[in-house]
């Protein structure tokens, strides 16, 4: 698509595609920059090329809120950027220079560059390798001075020069603690949390664009390391046990606990120290796997002779094992070590999900509060990343101010939208306030009835006892009543089933039980809702009745844990209610058109849609990625529908986009016109919230995805205009009031807080948005980035659109972190093993790999398996 004239924001901005080449002059559309000096007959605004919708302005609405960021200033450097490529062997490495390399007339060169070994003593000859090094390009870092500036247009260079700033200040870190990408890891303050996983306080730094200026946005990161010490240690910890006989097979170490003890060790690194004096300080060495037999029972051949590994380090080591027994690692060079022999360094890093029992420990060290993680990270400033002191840093004259300490920024805080309850409510229209509101005397919006519903129980009657389950069923009747939700039956059938039975059979059998009490009760017909009582651990139970619910028979079911509804109170059941009434069909609540007649304005009908990709765990290639859109199939932007594919693992793009935007709108405007009786039922207006998107992948947004749209509402003959916002949760933006008194509860900003200035981009229309308030820890605004706008939002109505959707989440009375949508879509995405037969074969764990042909029939296997909705779930909030 040819870039818009600059006249309207109705569509993509084009993307310039320059030469990597040393540049001294600029096109008509960059600027021109002479080298060393400042921006010469630089180009209008106007002419900057922009990736998305030009910054139409900025938002006024709402009132002023004096807040800081997580972000300190740094000057641009003031000489020019030597860009190097160096190859070593077929890697290849990005080398920033503040003076010029000596690499003669071709400005390329070979070095030998040779290893020497840690000690003299070393047996093996010092490795040698081959590195080139060659020159790419010289930055002007003027390009920056104009791009923050809103002068000059994003560009290889301007993303070259970014990039070389961040390893600037990232260089002196690295070289003296762990380090991830963009983190670093200290000691200074950890935690160990068990299963072999000890946790270390980190640094995030990342130099980013600011407007008008560079910005270093540093904040707060939790490392998981591996436990340090001997393996044997580090592997009883991993499985919870005291006992090291018990990592021998020959004392019943079942295969699976080896595989999965394998999955968690891979790629470790270990010391050797006793199993040659001779070289008591040898390199690490990588773990490959693990023996299937312990070192008692592995031969191997040695000088014609066949030996254990026990008795060779019996005999020839002088190291006798105290766990013979026990299994071996495989290091890279594929030599077998006993684990007692074996010592793993600290500060490495386990590059794996972490283990879904420990998340909790994870969020408890991670959570701090904004005063507590704003000090932290001042701290920091001070004493661990102390810019000043930084080699790097000075060498390419570059100034850090932590001195003037985090930037300030003139937020604004929103007003709330006001909304509507059912009939009956004694406040039928309420306006929320720090970001959340309650049930108290009012009806849901649409109530639906439970004609016919049973109760099954996987929670033993020992635990969970009749007297205790009538309680519960009192408990739900009681508060369905108070929201306006007509109970037909107030004494159900209630049911204690095997929890390792077959699930599917109990509640068939457990509807059709309820449903021939109906018919004796003169109300024939099957349940439309069962409720299913589940013991902890519970989750293969909670997969199976799902798929039951929403896949074979169509029936909304409601899972409680037992922990949670044993005696619950009101407001427990209260939240109960949230959850089925829509799943049942009804409407918990609407945003007053009143306030919000960005999508509500009958005489231009709106579908939001939010769209999420979800991918499997680090390490895991077998499993593919999963799909999902989400849409509103009502006028009032308050009921939504979702669908789901399947598609190639780790791929962002959605393939099935046409097909899915098709089934949502078509169901749009069927509800519409059969329900609502419009006589209008196609939609005017398209708003496509896309979660999950980086910002190098916007461009394909719009290249692959947009398209897809379009051609979704052409092939029904609609013609809506189109907005499509990016919606970003991975970045480590946070925000923490002036004044104290400024702050909610919790000590964050208000539910509101918006910013589209100073942390912004320089020219595109972006903002951060805090629409929630603080529970725990510091609240993440939404980043949210416009890349194609046909209705001519301006900033206010843009921001005050977002802001709104994030009232209608019908799970909860309190506003969320991002537009209900795109919060669906990621759950519908997260439900994914729903949809498999739960009784099949295919592996859902995050640690099974595949490759090549192995991974393309895996991916037709999950995709010829996958069950689609039933038609009476597709209809209805099943993800509620």
């Amino acid at each position: 698509m040819p870039p818009r004239s600059t006249s309207r924001r109705g569509g993509p901005r084009g993307s310039p595609q320059p030469s990597r080449g040393a540049s001294r002059g600029r096109d008509a559309n960059r600027g021109d920059i002479q080298p060393g000096g400042s921006p010469v007959g630089l180009a209008s605004s106007a002419h900057v090329k922009t990736v998305g919708v030009r910054r139409p302005g900025y938002g006024t609405a709402g009132r002023q809120l004096a807040i800081v960021t997580n972000s300190i200033v740094t000057t641009i450097p003031d000489t020019i950027i030597r860009h190097y490529d160096g190859t070593v062997f077929d890697g290849r490495k990005n080398l920033f220079a503040s003076y010029e390399l000596d690499l003669g007339a071709s400005n390329s060169r070979q070095f030998d560059v040779i290893l020497v070994p840690r000690t003299a003593s070393s047996e093996r000859p010092p490795k040698v390798y081959k590195v080139k090094i060659t020159k790419v390009n010289e930055i002007n870092p003027e390009v920056l001075h104009a791009y923050v500036n809103g002068r000059y247009s994003i560009d290889e260079e301007v993303l070259t020069a970014i990039m070389a700033l961040n390893v600037v200040v990232r260089m002196d870190p690295s070289e003296k603690y762990p380090f991830n990408v963009r983190s670093f890891f200290t000691d200074k303050e950890i935690k160990n949390i068990g299963m072999g996983i000890v946790l270390w306080r980190g640094f995030f730094q990342s130099v980013r664009p600011g407007i008008g200026r560079m910005l270093i946005n540093v904040d707060i990161s939790t490392g998981m390391m591996y436990k340090p010490g001997n393996l044997i240690d580090l592997c009883l910890d991993f499985f919870e046990k005291q006992n090291p006989n018990l990592l021998a097979p020959s004392a019943g170490l079942p295969d699976r606990e080896r595989l999965r003890l394998q999955r968690f060790l891979i790629g470790l690194k270990v010391t050797t120290p006793h199993t040659n004096s001779t070289r008591p300080n040898a390199p690490p060495r990588v773990i490959k796997k693990l023996s299937s037999a312990g070192a008692n029972a592995l031969r191997f051949n040695m000088n014609g002779v066949m030996i254990t590994v026990a008795d060779y380090f019996r005999t020839q080591a002088n190291r006798p094992l105290r766990f013979p027994a026990n299994i071996c690692v495989e290091v890279g060079s594929g030599a077998l070590i006993p684990l007692e022999l074996c010592h793993v360094p600290a500060g490495q890093i386990m590059k794996k999900q972490i283990p879904p029992e420990k998340t909790k420990d994870m969020v408890e060290f991670s959570t701090m509060k904004p005063a507590e993680r704003f000090q932290s990270i001042s701290n920091g400033l001070s004493t661990v990343l102390s810019y000043g002191q930084s080699e790097y840093v000075r060498s390419f004259g570059m100034s850090v101010d932590t001195a003037a300490g985090f930037l300030p920024i003139t937020a604004r805080k929103l007003d709330p939208p006001k909304l509507k309850y059912g009939q009956g409510s004694k406040q039928p229209t309420i306006q929320p306030r720090d970001g959340s509101w309650n049930m108290i005397d009012k009806k849901f919006y649409k109530a639906e009835d439970i004609r016919t519903w049973v109760v099954v129980s996987y929670e033993s009657q020992r635990r969970f006892s009749a007297d205790v389950a009538k309680d519960m069923v009192t408990g739900l009747v009681n508060a369905c009543k108070t929201v306006g939700m007509r109970v037909r039956d107030p004494d159900p059938i209630i049911r204690w089933e095997n929890a390792q039975g077959r699930v599917a059979e109990q509640l068939r059998a457990a509807g059709s039980a309820a449903a021939e009490k109906a018919k004796r009760e003169g109300f024939p017909g099957g349940p439309n809702l069962i409720v299913v009582i589940l013991p902890d651990g519970g989750n293969e139970i909670y997969n199976a009745v799902k798929h039951f619910g929403d896949i074979t028979m169509g029936v909304a079911t409601q899972c409680l844990k037992s922990s949670k509804c044993y005696r619950a109170k009101i407001q427990y059941w209260a939240n109960v209610c949230l959850k089925i009434n829509p799943k049942l069909g009804g409407i918990n609540t609407i945003p007053d058109p009143a306030s919000v007649q960005a999508i509500t304005d009958p005489k231009n009908p709106t579908i939001v849609m939010g769209a999420d990709v979800i991918h499997p765990a680090p390490g895991s290639q077998e499993r593919p990625s999963f799909t999902a859109v989400v849409g509103n199939v009502d006028s009032d932007n308050a009921k939504y529908i979702a669908t789901m594919r399947v598609q190639t693992s780790r791929q962002e793009m959605i393939d099935d986009l046409k097909d899915m935007c098709k089934e949502i709108l078509q169901k749009y405007t069927g509800y519409r016109a059969q329900v609502e009786k419009q006589s209008q039922s196609a939609p005017k207006r398209l708003i496509f919230y896309r979660d999950g998107v980086s910002e190098g992948q916007f461009q394909q947004v719009l290249d692959l995805e947009l398209p897809l749209i379009k051609e979704a509402c052409a092939e029904l003959k609609m013609t809506p205009k189109i907005t499509v916002i990016i919606v970003g949760k991975r970045h480590h933006v946070r925000f923490k009031t002036q004044d104290p008194r400024d702050s909610d509860r919790s000590g964050n900003c208000p539910a509101g807080t918006v910013v589209d200035r100073e942390i912004g981009h320089p020219t595109e229309f972006d903002y951060f948005l805090q629409s929630h308030g603080g529970l725990l820890g510091t609240s993440r605004p939404a980043h949210y980035s416009v890349l194609y706008d046909e209705n001519n939002f301006n900033a206010d109505s843009m921001q005050a659109l977002s802001f709104a959707l994030c009232h209608v989440y019908a799970r909860s009375t309190r506003s969320v972190s991002i537009p209900a949508p795109v919060y669906y879509a990621d759950i519908v995405c997260s439900r994914a093993k729903i949809h498999y037969d739960p009784s099949g074969s295919l592996d859902f764990s995050d640690t099974v790999t595949a490759t090549g042909s192995q991974a393309t029939a895996t991916l037709e296997s999950f995709q010829r398996d996958f069950k689609p909705l039933h038609a009476n779930t597709s209809r209805v909030m099943y993800f509620s």
